[in-house]
């Protein structure tokens, strides 16, 4: 019997000097409401430095065709299952050469995974030069090894950035 991660509003992990902090929230829509499992993890960010990957879907050629970017970074299997978008190409492709970031990404059935960053001055969600990793995934996740793997793949990332010199190993001094 797997334990309940659920007992509480939220689950937060320390890593480093940072937070993993795993949580649900539910966006109604007047006649159904839909559950999402996010992850969050605020960090410093060095140098602006944001990406965004999600799998490839019916609309990926659409979006394309209005001007979204998508940055390749080397690994056919991969390329071909996700787009990938990024203000730093050498970084996209510096972040996702790394291997294990890529197996828990594609490990994933379904992912929305970026750098979500300053919303504007009237919707700050953090101080200055603070922004988050964040992940957002239909439903409610209880599969503890995949939640495991989420927390694994923060992890990993955070890391990743801060070899990269884009997010510093210091406390954002945030609490979520």
């Amino acid at each position: 019997h797997a334990p309940n991660f659920w007992t509480g509003s939220k689950v937060q992990i320390d890593y480093g000097e940072w937070t993993i902090t795993l949580d649900s929230f539910a966006v109604s829509t007047g006649k159904s409401t839909h559950h999402y499992t996010r992850f969050r993890a605020p960090y410093v960010n060095a140098d602006g430095f944001r990406f965004g990957i999600h799998r490839r879907h019916i609309f990926t050629g659409l979006a394309k065709w209005m001007g979204v970017q998508d940055v390749e970074v080397g690994h056919k299997e991969f390329d071909e299952a996700f787009v990938i978008q990024g203000n730093d190409e050498k970084k996209v492709q510096a972040l996702f050469a790394n291997e294990g970031i890529r197996n828990l990404i594609a490990a994933q059935p379904s992912i929305a995974f970026c750098v979500r960053g300053d919303q504007g001055w009237f919707s700050r969600i953090h101080p200055d030069g603070v922004d988050e990793l964040y992940s957002q995934v239909g439903g409610i996740i209880k599969d503890v090894e995949r939640l495991k793997e989420l927390f694994a793949l923060f992890g990993l990332v955070l890391d990743q950035l801060c070899e990269l010199g884009s997010a510093y190993q210091t406390s954002p001094q945030v609490k979520l």
